[in-house]
C-alpha cells in the first residue's frame, strides 16, 4: 500500500508539510503500506512550467494506492500551487485511487474549505473520496496527535474498507 502526500504550501517544510506526513505515517501503519510527502514548495518552477521533473512527481503520485491531498487555506480554499500541480493531471488521473483532503488554517471559520473546494477536484480527477476532510488550526498543532487519532479513528476503518473492496 502506498500512500502518498502531496502539500501546497508556496513556503517549504511548512506545518502543512508536518500535518499531511504525520497522517502519511499514521496511514502506512493502519494499511501496512509506506509513506511519502511531496512537498511542491521544493519544486514550484517545475510545477508551474510542467517539466519533466514535474511529470514525475505526477507519476508518482497516480502509482499511489491512497493520495493525501493538502493546503493551507488560502483566500478560503485551495493554494494555485496545488491548482497548478493538479492541473498536470489528465482527466481520470487519479482513478482506481483513494484520496484525502487535508486543510489547514489560522481560524475555524474555513473548515469546510476541504470538503467545499479540495473534495470536488479530487473527485473531478477519478479520485474515490469516502471519508470526510480534515481541517486543522493551526493552534492545534500542539495537539496533532490527538487530532489524528479522531481522524483515524473515526475515518481509519472507512478507508481500509474502500481499499480493499
Amino acid at each position: 500500500m502506498k500512500i502518498v502526500s502531496v502539500v501546497g504550501n508556496p513556503r517549504t517544510a511548512s506545518r502543512t508539510l508536518e500535518v499531511a506526513a504525520a497522517l502519511g505515517d499514521r496511514l502506512a501503519e493502519l494499511l501496512q503500506g509506506s509513506a511519502a510527502s511531496i512537498d511542491l514548495a521544493a519544486h514550484a518552477v517545475d510545477v508551474v512550467q510542467g517539466s519533466d521533473v514535474a511529470q514525475a512527481l505526477v507519476a508518482d503520485v497516480a502509482d499511489a494506492d491512497v493520495v493525501i491531498a493538502c493546503s493551507p487555506t488560502y483566500k478560503a480554499t485551495y493554494t494555485g500551487l496545488l491548482k497548478c500541480f493538479w492541473d498536470l493531471f489528465p482527466h481520470q488521473g487519479l482513478a482506481g485511487r483513494v484520496a484525502v483532503p487535508v486543510m489547514t488554517g489560522g481560524s475555524a471559520d474555513h473548515a469546510l474549505a476541504g470538503e467545499v473546494h479540495l473534495r470536488p477536484l479530487l473527485v473531478e480527477l477519478g479520485a474515490s473520496v469516502p471519508t470526510r476532510a480534515l481541517y486543522l488550526t493551526m493552534d492545534r498543532m500542539p495537539e496533532l496527535d490527538a487530532v489524528l487519532d479522531e481522524w483515524v479513528g473515526a475515518n481509519g476503518e472507512v478507508l481500509r474498507r474502500q481499499l480493499a473492496g
